[in-house]
């Protein structure tokens, strides 16, 4: 196999990575003004997120340094055709995290609740533009001979994006939600679950339309078994919910998640960036990437410190694997 096919198979897989653990991250603080009833119970929900959710985004920028190593033309074009969704996310991931941080240092209702917004805020934002950013990568945008990407913020508002933003909004609701129930107990875990399964079926609903979208554009055999499983392991985890098999319907909108992606990246391979204006246009993994020798240099890094990274994270899971309720929050003086 080739550097530049591994290469692009390793960002799937941490784009993958990204979506399944940060996608819950986002569903927990959409969820917020929903299943919390008062602060102690806000303060459970953010606490079953609070070890874990700056690991997870190190998926992100492990996924955007990679993109701009190993294929410079896919991230040069990437980054400056979408420059403004991608700035209103970074602008929401700060604020975000800024959020998580400043959230406990004064015991003030009013200061609390104004940081309870900016993690609302940051949560929607990137939740709904990654899904348009992704459709719009999957679909093609118009790119010229010189791999400039010439249209606008509105060209990326087409209806099969927006469909995208709504998809992964709804599945990152329902995969918070899950999250919750599996994390939670006492009252806001039953609350948790009966909001997945709600929202859960509008997610399923939109989640196969688009990928029955995505398979008339641009897939093929490989491409539609992927997203049967997807939509089969959807299923799977929503009805594991229903008889309160947290675990089983958490795994169930992981491992949709994850192979939706998978089966995006699938249909892409072996383009980029296809370009909707000529097809010659369209960045490839050949006439967008590094140098063999940038290749092998980072394949070697890769190698060594990738299963470092995965496994102190999967110890960071167990370790705060157990669940918080509001027993274990004190109350507020």
């Amino acid at each position: 196999m080739e550097l530049t096919t591994i290469w692009f198979c390793l960002i799937a897989v941490l784009w993958i990575g990204y979506f399944v653990l940060e996608g819950f991250d986002f569903g927990v603080g959409m969820l917020l003004p929903v299943l919390a009833r008062d602060d102690r119970e806000r303060r459970v929900m953010i606490n079953t997120i609070g070890p874990v959710w700056d690991g997870n985004e190190v998926w992100l920028l492990t996924a955007g340094g990679a993109t701009f190593a190993a294929f410079p033309e896919w991230y040069a074009t990437l980054f400056s055709g979408f420059y403004v969704p991608l700035f209103l996310i970074l602008i929401a991931l700060i604020v975000r995290g800024v959020a998580f941080e400043y959230r406990h240092q004064r015991p003030s209702a009013t200061w609390a609740g104004w940081w309870d917004r900016a993690v609302i805020f940051g949560s929607y934002v990137p939740a709904f533009l990654w899904g348009v950013a992704f459709a719009n990568i999957v679909r093609g945008v118009p790119i010229d001979a010189d791999f400039e990407f010439t249209g606008t913020v509105l060209t990326l508002l087409n209806p099969f994006g927006l469909l995208g933003g709504l998809v992964t909004l709804s599945l990152f609701v329902t995969h918070g939600a899950l999250f919750i129930a599996l994390k939670t107990d006492g009252e806001i875990r039953g609350r948790a679950r009966a909001l997945a399964l709600r929202v859960g079926v509008v997610a399923a609903v939109l989640a196969v339309v688009f990928l029955v979208w995505t398979q008339v554009l641009t897939g093929n055999v490989a491409t539609a078994v992927i997203f049967v499983v997807a939509a089969l392991a959807l299923v799977g985890g929503l009805g594991a919910a229903y008889v309160g098999r947290e675990g089983f319907a958490f795994a169930g909108t992981f491992f949709a998640i994850g192979l939706a992606v998978a089966g995006l990246f699938v249909g892409l391979f072996p383009d980029v960036m296809p370009s909707s204006t000529d097809v010659a246009n369209s960045l490839t993994t050949t006439n967008a990437s590094a140098t063999p020798y940038t290749l092998k240099l980072m394949t070697i890094a890769a190698a060594v410190f990738t299963p470092l990274v995965v496994g102190y994270q999967a110890w960071t899971y167990w370790i705060f694997r157990k669940r918080i309720s509001i027993h274990h929050i004190p109350a507020a003086h």
